[in-house]
């Protein structure tokens, strides 16, 4: 259920690893996110989406809900804005920081789709913005999708950064 996720994870950081902290934080336009802020958000979704998890886990009812195709959420041609609480602040970030708030929070989610008993996981679910309601299992899928989503946004801030 995670292997994805963390090949997704490992390729993310490979990519930022070698940056520069000018590389990190700049932003190529004033409407894209700096890298930094890339993994302010992905930090920040990785959070909440676990935390939500854990109180539907918890006291959520069983519902049937049939698998959403996840493969969707990489199409960056479809334009979809992170709700405000999911939004990086403006500013300089620490790679070294974000990377062990990065640690942080996939432990925590390791950690959850480790003990959450896997019929559980299949039989409640939690509503996402665009893709309706998911299981949490499916949720914990979605990290990945969504990160891979974001790892080729950094590819297009590092393409922009060059031709300037």
């Amino acid at each position: 259920m995670l292997e994805h996720s963390q090949a997704v994870r490992a390729e993310l950081l490979i990519e930022v690893k070698n940056m520069t902290d000018e590389q990190f934080n700049q932003k190529p336009s004033q409407d894209v996110w700096s890298p930094g802020q890339i993994l302010q958000h992905l930090y920040l979704m990785e959070r909440v989406i676990t935390g939500g998890m854990k109180q539907v886990l918890m006291s959520g009812e069983k519902k049937e809900i049939s698998e959403k195709p996840l493969e969707l959420v990489i199409d960056r041609s479809r334009k979809v804005h992170a709700p405000e609480n999911l939004k990086p602040a403006e500013g300089s970030y620490v790679k070294e920081e974000l990377f062990s708030k990065l640690e942080e929070s996939r432990r925590e989610l390791i950690n959850f789709a480790e003990t959450a008993p896997v019929q559980a996981l299949k039989e409640k679910a939690m509503k996402h913005p665009y893709l309706g309601e998911l299981s949490l299992k499916q949720w914990v899928e979605f990290i990945g999708y969504h990160e891979k989503r974001h790892l080729l946004q950094l590819a297009e801030v590092k393409s922009e950064a060059i031709k300037k």
